[in-house]
């Protein structure tokens, strides 16, 4: 009997230990993060957002959008950061991802840049010049159409696809001659170039670009307490910069952890987060951004995109309703709502 009771309290040991072990990893996941300054990154370095979701969050850094979507196709990452081009891009190929929140507008952060030397003047004076520019990215959309308000026929002028990292080493060998691309990037050609212009203008002529968050839509259906404080931890690093700005100096404790995770100079970091808005949870809840359906900002963006990209033959069809891979679930849940 002593001996049957020894054998069950082991089994039962060794039952509760397994099901201890498989309810740890369910409270795992995998998120992509890009080189691109904005406040979440110092809730990444600080670790509070596993703070406030109790997850073990596996950090994931990726150099292109495009990158991120592949990686989630693949199952390898359940949530990640990425442009509006290549989201548009997962969803119109039928990826099961939705955008859950909007990491920020791009306004003036991106931007198309005309090396010093290279002959550009004027738009006009970019035919037959090497412009080099991620494919598939925001600025790649953007770059098509800037070409079209210039009345530039894209096959005039040599677009090339470049990560961010190459676009600033060909820059400063002399191999291209514009880009239009990011921080940090960005503001290391800006030192021996000028801006033609940027996605801010180029949004204000009718088609806007943002950064995102996706997810998994099945994962995060089944892990809805996970993506409510994911939310509210994201927006509260949003909050911290907004309400302080200049506590986010080059020498402060928040550029110091983005510089260590992104790389860069931290001198260049408070004027890059200027150039960006970061909505708040009332403006990604409304018709702005993910609120209003297939006629909310984020779905119409979403269209537009997709609509270029099916122009430049990278996806083969259109969604009727991009308002369908919109979710402010977690950001009205996160309100309260």
């Amino acid at each position: 009997m002593k001996g049957f009771l020894g054998v069950f309290l082991s089994v039962g040991l060794a039952v509760a230990t397994f099901v201890a072990a498989a309810q740890a990893a369910d409270k795992e996941v995998t998120i992509g993060y890009q080189l691109v300054y904005n406040p979440w990154k110092v809730a990444i370095v600080d670790g509070s957002i596993e703070q406030a979701t109790g997850y073990k969050i596996n950090w994931k850094k990726f150099d292109s959008g495009a990158k991120v979507i592949n990686a989630m196709a693949s199952g390898d990452v359940q949530i990640a950061m990425a442009g509006s081009s290549p989201i548009a891009a997962g969803v119109s190929r039928g990826l099961p991802i939705e955008l859950f929140w909007i990491v920020e507008d791009i306004a003036s952060a991106e931007a198309l840049v005309v090396r010093d030397g290279s002959g550009i003047v004027a738009p006009q004076d970019l035919k037959g010049k090497k412009l080099g520019v991620p494919f598939v990215s925001t600025t790649h959309f953007h770059t098509l159409f800037a070409l079209e308000q210039f009345g530039i026929d894209p096959d005039d002028v040599r677009v090339l696809n470049m990560q961010p990292n190459n676009i600033a080493a060909a820059w400063e060998r002399g191999d291209i001659d514009a880009a239009f691309i990011w921080d940090p990037a960005l503001g290391r050609i800006k030192k021996t170039g000028k801006v033609l212009i940027t996605s801010g203008q180029l949004s204000a002529w009718g088609k806007a670009t943002f950064d995102g968050m996706v997810s998994d839509k099945d994962w995060a259906a089944a892990n809805p307490d996970f993506m409510v404080d994911l939310v509210k931890a994201i927006a509260a690093a949003d909050e911290a910069y907004r309400s302080n700005p200049a506590a986010w100096g080059p020498d402060s404790e928040p550029v110091k952890k983005i510089v260590g995770l992104i790389g860069g100079a931290p001198e260049d970091v408070p004027g890059v987060l200027a150039l960006y808005d970061f909505p708040t949870l009332e403006v990604q809840a409304s018709t702005r951004w993910l609120g209003g359906g297939a006629e909310g900002g984020a779905a119409r963006a979403l269209k537009f995109t997709s609509e270029f990209l099916k122009a430049e033959k990278k996806v083969d069809a259109l969604l009727p309703d991009y308002g369908a891979v919109v979710n402010a679930t977690w950001v009205n849940k996160a309100l309260g709502k």
